[in-house]
C-alpha cells in the first residue's frame, strides 16, 4: 500500500494506483468526462490513427495535419496539482508514489476546467443547463421557449455531462449554442447516434476497440485538434458493430441513445429477454454457460429460478423470444430450445448437493394442486425449511402438465424426472385426494399454518349452442386427458371421421392435432377470431396446417344438429369478437352462414376453475368471473393464511405464467410464517462472462438453425414428440448468436459529482430552517426513497426523526411554492428510475404522492 495526501487527507492505496482512483476509494471527487472505471484511460499510444470515418453515409477526413491524429490526450477535466512538481498532471493516468502530496482544486485549476467545459458546450446545446427551471423539468415544451434545436436532449435528467457541468460551471462567457444539423443516424438497428451531441470523449471509441475487441468505431482529429468519433464503414454491419449496445451504455452524452426502452424487474435494469419472462429466469447467463460448452452449469442456472426446466425446455410459449434483441438484426436466438439442450446434454447433476432444504421452521404448508404453480411453490417453500404436502386429485402430481398437454409436445419422462427432483426434497404427496370428497377443506386448514390454493383451470367451459348436447359432442380437455394418460390399447379412435373443434387458442390447437393423431380423416378448426387475433401461437397454428389441420378463422357455431347423434354444424360469421372496453361479447353477420358435415365436435373455448370444495367454506371470496379473489399484491385470499395462485386466480395462462405465479406464493408464504421471502439459493458459483466478444465472420446477420422436427406427415401419425432437439455443437453455435447486451449492463456506473446529502441526526436536523420546502429522504445505501413538500421543513424532519428506520441520510430546498417543486422532484424521479420513490411507509402514500 502506498500512503499519500490528497486535499489534505492521508490516503491509503494499493502501488500501481492512479491519483484518480485513489481520490475516488477516498470518496475524493475529481472532475471527469473521458474516465469511466471498466475503460482504460486514454492512451495516444494505443488509440491508434484513421483516415477517415463515417456519419452515416457522410464521410469525414481529418482537416490540418494528420499527423495529430493519435495526439488526442482526454476531457482534461482531472488536472491535479502535485507538490513539488512543476505543471498539472492528468490524475487519471498519473499513478502515486509514496508521500505525494495532492491538490485536485486551486483556483487555476478550476479555471482551466471551466475553460475546458466551455469549449465543449461551445459546440453542444447548453441552454437546458442554465436554465433556472432545469430541476423536474418536463422538456417538452419548453417553459422558457428556447428553440428546440438550442435545447439538450431527453436524457437531460440523467446526464452525466449535466451533472458534471453544473459542478464545474460553465463560463459564464459561454458563447450561444449554434446548431450545427449534422448528422442524426437513426435508420439502424437498436440505437440512434446523434453527431450534434457528441462531445469527443471517446468512450465508445475505448469500449469498442480495447474492452469488446469489436473495433468498429473510430476517429480523426477535426481542425480544433478535437476527436471526431464515427464509424469505420457507412453502415454498423458494415462497420463490424456486434450490437452488444456497450458503447451506448459509457457515453456521457445523448449522442449515442437506446431505441427502445431499457426494461426494469424489481428496480434494477434488465435485458429485455430477462423482463419478458414472467419468472425472471437469468436467460443471458445460461446462454453464456451453454456458448461454453459447460451445459450442466447451465442447468443450475436454469434450475436456481424454476424447478420445471425439462418442462419448460419443451412446452415454454417463450415470451423470451419475442423481446430478444437479436430479432431486431437477424432472427432472434431459440432460448426455449437451448433451455431443452442444457438439460438433454448436461452430464452431472452439481447442483442437487445445494439444492438442500434449510434447517426446519417448523411450520406445514399444504399445497392444494400439484401442477407448476403448486409444485414450483413446493419446491421454493421446502428449500426454505418448511413443511410441505402436496394434495391432488391425480394418480401422480403434475395436474395440466400431466393431464392436458399431448406426448406429442410434453414427454412423461421429462415431466416425471422433474416431479422427482421436486418431491425428492421431501415434500409429502397426497395424490388421488380430492378436496371437498376426501377431506374437507377445513381440515386442511386447520392443520396448516398455511394453504396455497393452486388447483388452476381445469373445468371445461360449455358451448351455449342449440344441440350442444348430442351425443358425439365433446370436451377437448377429457380428449387431452386420456392419450396423455392412457396405453396405447384404451386410447380413444376417431378413425376415418370427421372432427371439428370448436375454439381459437392454444388448447384447441392441441385438440385438433391429437384428433388427427388418433386417426381422424378429416379436422376442422373453426374459431371466432380473425387469423391474426387467434389466442394461439402462430407457430402452433403454423405446425397445426403443415399436419393438414383444416383452420377457418371468423365463424362462430350456430346450432349442432343430427339424427340421434352429431352430423352437421352451421356457423355465422363472426364480425367482432370483443366490445369498444375489451369485454368478451361477439356480434355476428347473421346474413352470413356456412354448413359442416361432422361426426365429432370437440369443444375448446376455454376453461374455468373448479373451486367447488370451497362451496361451503364462509367468507372466501371469488371475482365475478368465477376464479378466487386474492389481494394482489400478498396473495393472500379472503381467509387468513389461505393463498391463491396460477390459473385459479388469472384464468387460463402459461406453464411459464404458472411457474411465475408459484414463485411469488413462495415469497408471500414465507414472508408470512417468519421468514425474509428471499427464495434465491444459488445452486452454482457464478463465473465472469468474457469481456471479449465473438469475431465471427458475418456475426451479424447470422440466422437463426432451427432445432429439427419431426416431419408434418410422420408427426400427424405418432405422438412422439415433434422437436427433436439440438446437438451440443449446435446448441453451442446457436447460443452463440446471443448479442451478449447484458455485459452492458454489468458495466459500472460512471463517478458522478458528490450530492449534498446531509446525515439524518438530530444534529444535522436541528439546522434546518422553519420555512416552507421540500425534503427528500435516503436510506443506508444513498437511494432516494421518498419526496415530499411541508409548510415546516425542520418540524417535518424532526418527527421522522422519531419515526422513521430507513431514512439515513437526506436533503432540502427551501421553496414557497413546495407542491410545485416536489411534483418536479417526484418527475425527476420518475425520468431516472422508472417508478415512484416507495414512501417512508404504506400509511404516507397518498400523502406523499
Amino acid at each position: 500500500m502506498i500512503t499519500l495526501i490528497i486535499d489534505g487527507t492521508e490516503v491509503q492505496a494499493p502501488e500501481g494506483s492512479t491519483i484518480l482512483a485513489a481520490a475516488d476509494a477516498a470518496g475524493i471527487y475529481i472532475p471527469r468526462l473521458c474516465s469511466h472505471p471498466d475503460l482504460p484511460a486514454v492512451n495516444p499510444e494505443t488509440l491508434g490513427t484513421w483516415d477517415e470515418v463515417y456519419w452515416g453515409t457522410q464521410s469525414k477526413h481529418p482537416d490540418g495535419d494528420t499527423s495529430k491524429n493519435g495526439a488526442y490526450e482526454g476531457c482534461l477535466l482531472c488536472l491535479v496539482e502535485v507538490d513539488g512538481w512543476s505543471d498539472p498532471v492528468r490524475a487519471c493516468v498519473t499513478l502515486i508514489e509514496e508521500g505525494m502530496q495532492v491538490t485536485t482544486s486551486t483556483a487555476e485549476i478550476d479555471s482551466q476546467r471551466r475553460a475546458r467545459l466551455g469549449k465543449i458546450f461551445s459546440t453542444h446545446p447548453h441552454a437546458c443547463v442554465q436554465c433556472a427551471q432545469r430541476a423536474g423539468c418536463a422538456l417538452e415544451p419548453c417553459s422558457t421557449n428556447v428553440a428546440k434545436e438550442e435545447r439538450c436532449c431527453p436524457i437531460f435528467h440523467v446526464c452525466e455531462l449535466r451533472r458534471v457541468a453544473e459542478f464545474v460551471r460553465i463560463p459564464d462567457d459561454t458563447s450561444r449554442y449554434h446548431p450545427a444539423d449534422f448528422p442524426i443516424v437513426e435508420e439502424e438497428p437498436l440505437f440512434l447516434r446523434d453527431h450534434n451531441l457528441c462531445i469527443g470523449c471517446l468512450r465508445c471509441v475505448r469500449m469498442c476497440r480495447e474492452v469488446r475487441k469489436v473495433d468498429a468505431l473510430g476517429f480523426i482529429l477535426g481542425e480544433d485538434g478535437e476527436p471526431v468519433v464515427g464509424t469505420k464503414a457507412p453502415t454498423l454491419r458494415e462497420s463490424g458493430c456486434q450490437f452488444c449496445l456497450s458503447c451506448v451504455e459509457v457515453c456521457p452524452t445523448g449522442s449515442l441513445r437506446l431505441k427502445f426502452e431499457d426494461p426494469r424487474t424489481d428496480g434494477h435494469r434488465v435485458t429485455p429477454c430477462v423482463a419478458a419472462c414472467p419468472a425472471g429466469m437469468d436467460i443471458p447467463r445460461y446462454l453464456r454457460e451453454i456458448r461454453r460448452g459447460e451445459f450442466a452449469r447451465a442447468e443450475a442456472v436454469i434450475r436456481e429460478t424454476a424447478p420445471l426446466p425439462r418442462v419448460l425446455g419443451q412446452i415454454c410459449f417463450h415470451p423470451c423470444e419475442e423481446d430478444c434483441l437479436r430479432k431486431e438484426v437477424s432472427e432472434p436466438v431459440s432460448i426455449c430450445s437451448l433451455k431443452r439442450a442444457a438439460l438433454e446434454h448436461s452430464d452431472s447433476a452439481d447442483w442437487k448437493p445445494r439444492a438442500e432444504p434449510r434447517p426446519g421452521t417448523g411450520k406445514k404448508v399444504a399445497v392444494i394442486g400439484a401442477g407448476p404453480a403448486g409444485l414450483t411453490a413446493a419446491w421454493f417453500l421446502r428449500l426454505k425449511g418448511h413443511e410441505v404436502i402436496l394434495f391432488d386429485s391425480g394418480r401422480a402430481p403434475g395436474g395440466w402438465l400431466r393431464s392436458g398437454i399431448p406426448p406429442y409436445r410434453l414427454s412423461s419422462d421429462a415431466l416425471n424426472s422433474d416431479v422427482n427432483d421436486i418431491t425428492g426434497l421431501g415434500i409429502v404427496v397426497r395424490g388421488g385426494v380430492e378436496v371437498g370428497k376426501d377431506i374437507e377443506f377445513s381440515e386442511i386448514r386447520d392443520s396448516h399454518d398455511a394453504v396455497f390454493i393452486a388447483v388452476g383451470a381445469r373445468r371445461s367451459k360449455s358451448l351455449p349452442c342449440e344441440g350442444a348436447d348430442l351425443p358425439g359432442v365433446e370436451s377437448g380437455l377429457d380428449l387431452l386427458a386420456s392419450p396423455a394418460s392412457g396405453t396405447d390399447e384404451d386410447k380413444p379412435s376417431f378413425a376415418g371421421e370427421t372432427v371439428v373443434v370448436i375454439g381459437g387458442g392454444n388448447v384447441a390447437i392441441d385438440v385438433a392435432r391429437t384428433a388427427l393423431r388418433l386417426e381422424a380423416g378429416e379436422v376442422h378448426l373453426y374459431c371466432l377470431e380473425e387469423r391474426p387475433e387467434m389466442p394461439a401461437h402462430d407457430w402452433e397454428i403454423e405446425e397445426a396446417e403443415a399436419e393438414g389441420i383444416v383452420i377457418h378463422p371468423g365463424w362462430g357455431p350456430l346450432a349442432i344438429s343430427g339424427d340421434g347423434r352429431v352430423q352437421q354444424i352451421e356457423f355465422r360469421r363472426c364480425v367482432s369478437v370483443f366490445d369498444e372496453e375489451n369485454r368478451f361479447a361477439p356480434q355476428f353477420d347473421e346474413c352470413e352462414t356456412a354448413t359442416q358435415n361432422a361426426d365429432r365436435v370437440l369443444i375448446a373455448i376455454g376453461q374455468e376453475p373448479a373451486l367447488g370444495f370451497l362451496d361451503q367454506v364462509e367468507g372466501i371470496k371469488r371475482t365475478e368471473t368465477g376464479t378466487l379473489a386474492v389481494d394482489v399484491s400478498s396473495m393472500e385470499t379472503s381467509l387468513g393464511n389461505v393463498f391463491g395462485g396460477g390459473e385459479v386466480v388469472s384464468g387460463p395462462a402459461s406453464v411459464i405464467d404458472a411457474v411465475a405465479e408459484g414463485r411469488r406464493a413462495a415469497v408471500a408464504i414465507d414472508r408470512r410464517l417468519g421468514g425474509d421471502g428471499d427464495i434465491h439459493i444459488p445452486l452454482l458459483d457464478d463465473t465472469a462472462p468474457d469481456r471479449e466478444l465473438s469475431q465471427a465472420d458475418g456475426f451479424v446477420d447470422l440466422g437463426g438453425v432451427a432445432p429439427e422436427k419431426m416431419p408434418p406427415e410422420e408427426a400427424a401419425n405418432c405422438f412422439a414428440l415433434v422437436e427433436i432437439g439440438y446437438g451440443r455443437g449446435e446448441a453451442m453455435s446457436e447460443a452463440e448468436r446471443c448479442l451478449r447486451c447484458d455485459l452492458r449492463l454489468l458495466l459500472r456506473p460512471p463517478t458522478l459529482p458528490p450530492e449534498p446529502w446531509l446525515e439524518f441526526t438530530a444534529e444535522d436536523v436541528a439546522g434546518v430552517p422553519e420555512s416552507e420546502g421540500v425534503y427528500q429522504l435516503l436510506d443506508e445505501n444513498k437511494a432516494v426513497y421518498a419526496v415530499k413538500g411541508v409548510q415546516n421543513l425542520r418540524i417535518a424532519l424532526s418527527e421522522l426523526l422519531e419515526t422513521s428506520t430507513k431514512a439515513r441520510f437526506f436533503l432540502f430546498e427551501e421553496d414557497p411554492m413546495f407542491s410545485k417543486r416536489e411534483s418536479e422532484l417526484i418527475q425527476e424521479y420518475l425520468q431516472q428510475h422508472g417508478s415512484m420513490p416507495p414512501g417512508e411507509g404504506e400509511d404516507d402514500l397518498d400523502d406523499l404522492f
